[in-house]
C-alpha cells in the first residue's frame, strides 16, 4: 500500500510539471517561518509545502523565533540547495519582535517564574543576534543568498498581485505579518486565508511548559503585540493549529528511517539531522491540514486574541466562543482539536519520500 501511494504521488508530481494547466491550478502559499535547524519541525514544515504538487510556494519568509533570523536564513537556504529548489525566494523578515525584548523576558522570569522555553533568547544556546556561529550550521553554509526584498513588503506585493488567491501559513511569531498589515491596511482582506500554528486553549498534557499556564504558547508569547494585530484583522478565513492538537503528533526516528529509504537528498537530510530532544510536529501539521483538511476530525470556532498587558499572563491565548463575541475582534478562527493521526503520518511520510517537484540539478 505504501509503495502504491508513493507511485501515485510521484506520478501526480510529474503530471503537474508536464501540464501547465495543472501547474496554474496549484494553490498559492507564502510560508512565514522561524526556521531553526538543521532538521526539526520548522524546516520539515517548509518541505511539507515545497514537496506538495498541490502547492505553489511563492516565497519563504524568515522571522526570529526559535532562533535568530540570520541563522534561520542560512538553514533554509542550505536546505533548498540540498533539495534543488533554489528558485524559491527566501525573504529576511523581522530580527526582533515589535516590543518584547530578551531583557524584559529575563526580568519576567525573576518576577513570575521560569519560562520553560525562550527560543532565540534561551540561555542554553544564546548567541548575539547578527552572528551565525559555525557550530550552529553543521550542514554547511549555503552559496545562495536571501532576497534583497524584505518579508513584509514581499507579502504585500504578492497579495496585491494575486488578490484573494494567496494563503499565508504562519508557523512562527507573527511579527512579519503584523508589519505587512501596517504597510497595507487591506492586506488581510486581500489574502485568501490565514493558517497559523499558535495559541493554547486546554492542552491535554501535564508537560512542564503548560503545567501552570495552559494558555501559554511560544509563538504568541515571543511577540504578543504582533499576534494581537494579526488576530484582530478581518480575514476571509482563519485556521488555528494550537498546542492542543499539535502535541498529539510525533516525528519518530522510525518515520525518519522510513523516509530515508527513498534515497532522496531530502530523505537522507531528515534522518541525518533527526531531532531527538523534542519531536512534536507543530508546524508540519499546520501545513498538512491546509493541504488535506480531511486529516482533521474535530474543530471549533473561536474569536481569538492575545494578552498584551504586562504581567504573569503576558502573551497568553484569549478565546471566546462565537456566542460571546467581544467588542473589538477580528475573524473567528477554525480551531483544530483532533486528527486522524494515521492519515496525517502517512501523508507526511509520502510527501517527504517523493522526488522533489521542479528539482534543479
Amino acid at each position: 500500500m505504501q509503495v502504491t501511494r508513493r507511485i501515485l504521488l510521484f506520478g501526480f508530481s510529474i503530471l503537474v510539471i508536464a501540464n501547465p494547466a495543472l501547474a496554474q491550478a496549484r494553490r498559492k502559499v507564502i510560508i512565514d517561518q522561524d526556521a531553526s535547524g538543521p532538521g526539526g519541525s520548522n524546516l520539515q514544515a517548509i518541505m511539507t509545502l515545497v514537496q506538495s504538487p498541490q502547492a505553489e510556494t511563492l516565497g519563504i519568509c524568515i522571522v526570529t523565533g526559535d532562533a535568530w533570523r540570520d541563522e534561520e536564513l542560512v538553514h533554509t537556504l542550505r536546505l533548498l540547495e540540498i533539495v534543488g529548489r533554489t528558485d524559491i525566494p527566501v525573504l529576511p523578515g523581522a530580527q526582533f519582535p515589535l516590543m518584547h525584548t530578551r531583557e524584559e523576558a529575563v526580568l519576567e522570569q525573576q518576577l513570575y517564574g521560569k519560562v520553560n522555553y525562550m527560543g532565540a533568547w534561551d540561555a542554553r544556546w544564546w548567541h548575539a543576534p547578527f552572528e551565525v556561529p559555525a557550530e550552529r550550521v553543521p550542514e554547511g553554509m549555503p552559496s545562495t543568498k536571501p532576497s534583497g526584498e524584505d518579508a513584509a513588503h514581499f507579502m504585500v506585493r504578492m497579495v496585491q498581485q494575486y488578490p484573494h488567491q494567496v494563503t499565508i501559513v504562519a508557523v512562527g511569531p507573527m511579527t512579519d505579518i503584523a508589519l505587512a498589515i501596517r504597510l497595507d491596511h487591506q492586506f488581510a482582506e486581500l489574502a485568501l486565508e490565514l493558517v497559523f500554528m499558535g495559541g493554547a486553549l486546554s492542552a491535554p498534557t501535564d508537560a512542564h511548559e503548560w503545567e501552570t499556564d495552559p494558555r501559554h504558547e511560544f509563538n504568541f508569547w515571543f511577540d504578543p503585540e504582533a499576534a494581537h494585530i494579526v488576530l484582530t484583522q478581518h480575514w476571509a478565513k482563519v485556521t488555528c493549529i494550537p498546542v492542543d492538537i499539535s502535541i498529539k503528533t510525533h516525528f519518530t526516528r522510525a518515520m525518519a528511517e522510513e523516509i530515508a529509504k527513498s534515497g532522496t537528498p531530502l530523505g537522507q537530510y531528515l534522518l541525518k539531522y533527526y531531532v531527538t530532544f523534542i519531536n512534536y510536529m507543530w508546524d508540519e501539521l499546520a501545513c498538512a491540514a491546509w493541504l488535506d483538511p480531511g486529516i482533521i476530525t474535530s474543530e471549533r470556532m473561536y474569536y481569538m486574541d492575545v494578552e498584551t498587558q504586562r504581567g504573569p499572563n503576558y502573551g497568553d491565548t484569549l478565546a471566546w466562543p462565537e456566542s460571546d463575541q467581544p467588542r473589538f475582534t477580528g475573524t473567528p478562527a477554525h480551531v483544530l482539536f483532533d486528527l486522524n493521526l494515521e492519515k496525517f503520518t502517512q501523508l507526511f511520510i509520502d510527501l517527504m519520500s517523493a522526488p522533489t517537484p521542479n528539482r534543479k540539478q
